[in-house]
């Protein structure tokens, strides 16, 4: 990677997982950040935003390189209720307007635009391989990140907009946080079929790949996930190995239903999307995680 030219990025939803670990890769190297909390500033270093309104001051922006929009809630929590597709929905769509609206107002001024979205753009099961340039899918969680690009473009036509369609993180407080809990105690095994594809991603890659973005300037829709194939058995099996625990008792996919609801169940554990990093494999981004067994070892190792 070339010598970051960044000197200063906004974060929306940095206390987040990735919010975080981006926001300390960027100060490591002495970028200035500036964090948007819903709270009363605490520093120079925060600003205050969605407080009295849904909007953000333009001024906060002015003279960034970048903005980077990363909230939403959990889609890891369960069940999917109505009234938590709601919290879902505006968690994302309501911050991400706010910013579209302050980067409109700034015109030429405007900073990098870079908004959240996620693979399940695609829907559950698209056939074959997933490039950027395939068609949005069906279902809940295709609908919303449908609305969350859209909220993001509402920036203007003359933005520069980047959505990263982000892949689940191989992390203890990602992905892995449900199934660690489970394989510890020994009742870990195949999530349905086991050899549906999953699109995953380590969290040092996923801030690599977006500093990268940054750094080249790419706009667009971008897939963050890992560039071989991995399907649920592959990621179940390696945390299995690494922590020790036997690999065997099945889940059924109506009993995940029955117990997750099946907008979650589908959308999420049973998907088979092979999705793959086009954009980013072009622009010459090399991944510290080639696999998503390497992802696993490194994720455990790090505990």
């Amino acid at each position: 990677m070339p010598e970051s030219q960044l000197r200063h990025v906004v974060i929306g939803g940095a206390s987040g997982l990735i919010g975080r670990a981006l926001a300390e890769s960027l100060r490591a190297d002495g970028v200035r950040v500036t964090t948007l909390v819903r709270t009363r500033e605490t520093g120079a270093d925060e600003a205050a935003w969605l407080v009295d309104s849904d909007v953000l001051d333009p001024a906060v922006l002015a003279g960034a390189d970048a903005v980077v929009g990363l909230n939403g809630a959990s889609i890891g929590r369960f069940p999917w209720s109505p009234s938590y597709k709601h919290t879902l929905l505006w968690s994302r769509i309501t911050p991400t307007r706010a910013i579209a609206r302050a980067v409109r107002e700034l015109g030429e001024d405007a900073p990098h635009f870079v908004s959240a979205s996620a693979v399940g753009y695609y829907g559950a099961k698209p056939p074959g391989a997933i490039g950027e340039d395939a068609p949005r899918g069906d279902g809940f969680l295709a609908d919303l990140c449908g609305e969350w690009e859209t909220a993001a473009h509402g920036a203007g036509d003359d933005a520069r907009v980047t959505t990263l369609r982000t892949a689940p993180i191989i992390h203890r407080d990602g992905v892995l946080k449900p199934l660690i809990a489970l394989t510890t105690l020994g009742l870990s095994g195949p999530i349905g079929r086991g050899t549906q594809v999953w699109p995953w991603i380590s969290l040092d890659d996923e801030v690599r790949a977006i500093r990268h973005i940054l750094d080249h300037g790419i706009a667009g829709p971008v897939n963050l996930c890992g560039p071989t194939r991995a399907c649920a058995n592959d990621i179940g099996f390696a945390l299995a190995r690494e922590l020790n625990r036997p690999y065997l008792l099945r889940a059924p996919e109506w009993g995940l239903k029955l117990v997750l609801g099946s907008d979650a169940t589908e959308s999420l554990l049973t998907t088979d999307a092979y999705v793959i990093p086009e954009v980013l494999a072009a622009s010459g981004f090399e991944w510290s995680h080639e696999t998503a067994e390497s992802a696993v070892q490194a994720a455990v190792a790090r505990a």
